[in-house]
């Protein structure tokens, strides 16, 4: 299959490029919100639906996983959250007759916007061997051929158990339950993908791989660096959570190579203000870093501390704090001996000035909160990035204290949570004893595939059935062809999916879609409790576990819940009817295995049903470091080389306005100025003149990595305010060129953020 096919896009033909924004939200996520909304849903069924988002007794919001406040606001939505929303509770539909008119090669040919907007899949599919079009199969059917397949392998490890942030507490549990009685470890998931660096890295120096801080410690913050993310389109409600902050007096500083519009300037959609006037200003200061270059940036800051600290022993440092909590400090200084503020600066692309200024707002602040994101997590270099910000806080003893502390902003509304309930290839020992004692039965040890892993070995031919709880695989994985391929040669693919996406055009031998309950839907399963209607629950950003509970009618009576699914596929393959019968029909025996297996999640049922939830314990937001000193820990990484070849560039990938991770909800990047089309690169305009380009021009996109050549055809290119030799482009378009070993060093996350490019010229396709 050739790699243009992988991730195809409509015709670029109206893309037009204007200005980029300086503010976002305001009247036109209003708008955009209404439109999404009533096109998908229609008038009623949409305030229906949103009336019921982030609400007490309501539905999560299948978007970011940024937690409400304590008194939430009735519209407690944003406009991408909407637009989730209105894609889960869409009113179009695909049937059995859509699969039968289009095969999966006609479907390839299609954008994943197009495949997104044919609606909900309403019932179980079959794509048989040697066949091009997907056929019905019954849940029985389907159940058992998948069941039949498991159990025909001759190691439980030719099987792969993919799950998706969007999959409950309650199906996550089982599904790893299910796996490991199975007798295998290879659990990879999302993280992997995307924070497995943030977990890892903060694991290893304060003995927590979660955030510390919670939504009031942004209240009492004095400084807030922002640093590799962009919340106006990719966590927008977090925009109201820093106006709150700037209002009471907190200073922000927004560290990125791309200017984003919602660090700018905020137009709150539910105050006068947001129409009105211009918008509150958000960041201080914007440290314009070229890509990779945070390290470098956040050195050259501590160096400054450090002089300063000479000139004014005991008045910039924390020097109680770093004596009483933590350990290599002065390895940690030393290492700093040998660089200059100004070869920091300049490695990073930053000027000293902007460094000087950073570093004053840092000596005079005491609670500072550091939130990041992907842009820091995706790097060869991702772990030191974390580590490099714990250095920091560190220094000024901002962690384990009111208004200060460590906020990795999780991307997917439960993968925090799923990875809490036991979702990982690696699971701590502690865990499978207390998995294996509650079920009576020996978990498997030995590590498990992570996602990464898990690609190479289908593609090796170690894997021979590939099973996904939720999500897009292919289109979130990096190096598209060669995974495409990989999944191509497994004997059975297998998706849980409430809408088509193109991981179901590249299947296995055989291959089935097995669809689910959303979000917003009543889930009324048969059972123990026949007719009562069951939630869910999750875990945010910041370690609350609350409720979710649909009340939509479902979009077919041929849905299932993701546990139901779950539960039927193990009874099945196991060949046993308990306990399995029972959790499908009560999730209330669910949370309390939950309960007796995972710390903090005690007297889980009573305390899920308090308003609100309840907060998981977090040994470093109170100031205990679980390491093996029970200290925090100063690390030592070395500044990355950024050097890049004449003609080369350092790409990302990044989301545009109108995506969440793969979903695609329309062609417009609006904040940035870029419309009617997504195969685009955007370049410093000095980069394109001195390329002999122009705006509009068609490239094609190369990268080299270990000797071989990927390419990405059709890219319009787009002048923009990025740091010289750098380029940004959207994913999924561009992950064909990600190679599938160009990964963070320790977490084996793809490096989807430091891609050596360049360009050729080329024509644009009709």
């Amino acid at each position: 299959m050739k790699a243009e096919d992988m991730n195809r896009a409509e015709s670029d033909s109206e893309l037009r490029i204007t200005a980029p924004q300086t503010a976002a939200a305001g009247p036109e996520a209003v708008i955009s919100s209404a439109r999404h909304g009533v096109r998908e849903m229609g008038l009623v069924r949409s305030m229906r639906a949103l009336r019921r988002v982030n609400q007490k007794g309501g539905f999560d919001c299948p978007g970011c996983a940024w937690p409400e406040p304590e008194s939430a606001s009735p519209a407690e939505f944003c406009e991408n959250g909407v637009k989730a929303v209105a894609a889960a509770a869409t009113t179009a539909r695909i049937t059995a007759p859509f699969f039968a008119e289009w095969s999966i090669d006609a479907l390839r040919q299609k954008s994943d916007y197009w495949l997104g907007q044919q609606g909900r899949l309403t019932a179980p599919m079959l794509l048989p061997e040697g066949k091009r079009h997907y056929e019905p199969v019954s849940w029985d059917q389907a159940i058992a051929r998948l069941a039949a397949r498991l159990r025909a392998l001759s190691s439980p490890d030719e099987a792969v158990f993919y799950t998706s942030g969007r999959a409950s507490n309650e199906a996550a549990f089982l599904f790893q339950l299910f796996v490991r009685i199975f007798g295998t470890n290879n659990l990879p998931d999302c993280s992997n993908m995307c924070h497995e660096s943030s977990g890892m890295g903060l694991k290893q120096v304060i003995g927590v791989g979660k955030g510390t801080v919670t939504l009031q410690d942004f209240e009492r913050a004095e400084l807030i660096f922002v640093i590799g993310q962009n919340p106006g389109t990719n966590h927008p409600r977090m925009l109201s959570t820093l106006e709150r902050a700037v209002r009471a007096g907190a200073r922000i500083v927004h560290v990125n190579p791309l200017p984003e519009a919602g660090l700018i300037r905020f137009r709150h959609p539910q105050k006068l203000a947001g129409y009105t006037g211009r918008g509150t200003p958000l960041a201080s200061v914007f440290a314009q870093v070229r890509i990779g270059g945070d390290i470098a940036f956040l050195n050259a800051v501590m160096k400054r501390l450090f002089e300063e600290e000479e000139r004014r022993p005991g008045e910039v440092l924390d020097r109680a704090f770093i004596a009483e909590h933590t350990d290599g400090f002065e390895d940690f200084r030393r290492s700093l001996d040998d660089a200059s503020v100004e070869d920091l600066a300049d490695s990073a692309g930053v000027s000293t000035d902007t460094v000087r200024q950073v570093a004053q707002l840092v000596m005079d602040s005491r609670r500072i909160i550091v939130c990041w994101a992907m842009g820091l997590t995706q790097h060869e270099h991702a772990i030191a990035n974390v580590q490099s910000i714990v250095n920091l806080l560190l220094l000024k003893g901002s962690i384990g204290k009111p208004g200060a502390g460590v906020c990795p902003v999780r991307g997917h509304s439960n993968v925090q949570g799923d990875r809490t309930v036991g979702i990982t290839p690696r699971p701590s020992t502690d865990f499978l004893d207390r998995l294996g004692k509650r079920f009576g039965f020996d978990p498997p040890r030995a590590p498990g595939y992570d996602t990464v892993d898990a690609i190479r070995a289908m593609h090796e031919g170690k894997v021979r059935v590939f099973a996904a709880l939720g999500g897009n695989f292919l289109s979130a994985a990096p190096d598209t062809a060669y995974t495409a391929d990989a999944l191509g040669r497994c004997d059975m693919t297998v998706h849980v999916s409430t809408k088509l996406n193109r991981s179901h055009l590249t299947p296995g031998r055989e291959a089935l879609i097995l669809p689910c309950l959303a979000r917003t839907e009543q889930d009324r399963q048969q059972g123990r409790q026949q007719g009562r209607a069951q939630f869910v629950s999750v875990e945010n950003s910041m370690g609350i576990v609350h409720s979710s509970r649909g009340h939509m009618a479902p979009a077919s009576e041929g849905l299932r819940s993701e546990v139901a699914i779950v539960a039927s596929l193990a009874g099945k393959t196991l060949r046993e009817r308990e306990p399995w019968e029972s959790f499908a029909g009560d999730y209330d025996l669910v949370r309390d295995a939950i309960g007796d297996v995972v710390p903090g999640f005690e007297d889980y049922n009573a305390r899920i049903r308090l308003r609100g939830g309840f907060v998981l314990p977090n040994a470093a937001r109170d100031g205990r470091f679980d390491t093996p000193s029970g200290k925090a820990r100063f690390t030592v990484h070395e500044v990355p080389a950024l050097a890049v070849a004449s003609g080369q560039y350092i790409m990302m990938t990044i989301r545009s306005h109108d995506q969440f991770n793969t979903t695609v909800y329309g062609l417009d990047d609006r904040y940035r100025g870029i419309r009617g089309g997504r195969r685009v690169v955007m370049l410093h305009p000095l980069d394109v003149a001195d390329a002999g380009l122009r705006e509009g021009q068609c490239v094609t996109l190369v990268s080299v990595y270990g000797g071989v050549q990927r390419r990405a055809e059709g890219f319009a290119v787009v002048p923009y305010p990025l740091p010289r030799r750098c380029a940004a482009t959207y994913f999924p378009e561009a992950n064909v060129l990600v190679p599938v070993d160009h990964t963070a060093r320790g977490s084996n996350t793809p490096a989807s953020k430091s891609v050596i490019i360049r360009l050729e010229p080329c024509e644009m396709p009709a």
